[in-house]
């Protein structure tokens, strides 16, 4: 079946997303009345996300697609824009936005942070043996399978998704064996409920002030970050010259460059001298990933970084260029979720919405309990869905200084991930046998 959509070239789907996202600030700093009340409900932000979700649908464009050879072969094709963005824009947004971080003020944070972070772990861990039982009650055929074609397999792989990364979910295919012919499944109830999830927490965003006083947390000392990273940007606030913009993209690069250098170099050497990295088979077999030590070797720098000189380009914008790349890096994602595929598979999705519904009931009981801000519950349940793609996208989105917080949390998803996801699928197993 040919998919292909009205635009394949990146070029112009690139120009697509840039008047989108210009658009989407033109509106939003409108002062129009009737833009003033839709921005009120809808944040920028989720608009950034849902229109190239739109487009997307209505085929005009595509994260993916497959066209038919002269000789009746599938040839898979593949839009480059998402690859380049998180690559390239997100570890170069990390460290423009933790040159001006507070390292002390972050740790004053204190545990709640972790918790939810935590809780949304526990969440996925039970949450998905509950949506496997109560789904069965509906429709057994849903959940049943045999041998490599058994359901419980192929979710073992959603939740090494959804507590750390692709890398742990890769590893959840090699350890359980889940048919790879119909792992396509798996892999579009992961988008699908993941970005639906993303779009609940960027509207929830838009209320924090109600949803922080609904919960009675104490919101101190995410306040204090706040005011203490514009205070000292406002400090060295300065008109940025030709010579500063190019210096801030000179720091943001140079680090990515030696993130990717440093990346392949450690994921290589453990693959090669460690049989537990090499073997996808195995539970450390996510240290293989050289994403994840990427963003760690990024985030590691920008931190380092805040302690130098460089930290006073804060002033000439540093943050807003970063903020840039998040918001392309949004685009991008909004692009790779096709609204129309909701209804492609209503089982399966219907499973992974009853997951998530139990990982939010969760995260929402845990807050209450413990007077959380909302910027924890959606950071915590971002860096185990999401991962370190949108875990900072989620946490930016509250305050350009927060994002190293959303990062962190979701490094540490990519450690947990495997483990976690192999607590997950034995429980699955036992409820679906």
């Amino acid at each position: 079946m040919d998919t292909t959509p009205f635009i394949t070239q990146d070029t112009i789907v690139f120009g697509i997303l840039m008047l989108t996202l210009g658009f989407v600030f033109y509106t939003s700093s409108s002062e129009n009345n009737a833009w003033i009340k839709f921005y009120k409900i809808v944040p920028a932000l989720l608009m950034a996300y849902l229109l190239p979700a739109i487009f997307t649908s209505a085929g005009i464009i595509a994260p993916e697609w497959e066209t038919i050879n002269e000789i009746g072969e599938t040839v898979k094709h593949e839009s480059n824009l998402y690859q380049v963005s998180s690559r390239f824009l997100l570890p170069a947004a990390l460290v423009l936005m933790t040159l001006s971080i507070d390292l002390k003020a972050m740790f004053n944070l204190g545990p709640k942070a972790l918790i939810m972070f935590l809780t949304g772990t526990a969440g996925i861990i039970i949450g998905g043996p509950i949506a496997v039982l109560l789904i069965s009650l509906i429709s057994p055929e849903t959940v049943g399978g045999a041998g490599s074609d058994a359901v419980w397999r192929g979710l073992a792989t959603l939740a090494g998704s959804w507590i750390g990364g692709g890398a742990n979910q890769a590893a959840m295919l090699e350890i359980y064996e889940y048919n790879p012919k119909k792992y396509g499944g798996m892999v579009l109830v992961d988008i699908v409920v993941a970005n639906l999830w993303m779009a609940i927490l960027l509207i929830g965003i838009g209320k924090t002030e109600k949803i922080d006083k609904w919960l009675k947390s104490d919101t101190s000392a995410i306040d204090i970050l706040k005011k203490k990273v514009s205070s000292y940007a406002s400090k060295v606030e300065r008109n940025p010259s030709l010579s500063d913009i190019i210096i801030i993209l000179s720091i943001a690069f140079t680090v990515v460059g030696v993130s990717h250098f440093g990346g392949t170099a450690i994921s290589s050497f453990l693959v090669e001298n460690f049989k537990a990295v090499s073997n996808k088979s195995s539970a450390f077999s996510s240290f293989s990933s050289q994403f994840f030590w990427m963003i760690s070797i990024a985030t590691i720098l920008g931190i380092t970084l805040s302690f130098t000189k460089f930290k006073k380009y804060e002033g000439a914008g540093a943050s807003k260029i970063g903020s840039v790349f998040i918001y392309i890096l949004v685009a991008t994602i909004g692009m790779k979720m096709d609204l129309g595929k909701i209804l492609e598979n209503p089982g399966l999705i219907l499973i992974g919405i009853v997951w998530m519904a139990v990982h939010a009931i969760l995260l929402i009981l845990v807050a209450k309990l413990i007077k959380a801000p909302f910027f924890f519950l959606a950071v915590g349940s971002q860096a185990n869905v999401g991962g370190a793609a949108s875990a900072p996208v989620v946490a930016a989105a509250f305050h350009p200084s927060l994002a190293s917080v959303g990062v962190l949390l979701a490094v540490f998803g990519y450690v947990i991930g495997t483990y976690g996801a192999m607590l997950t699928a034995e429980l699955m197993r036992i409820v679906a046998s």
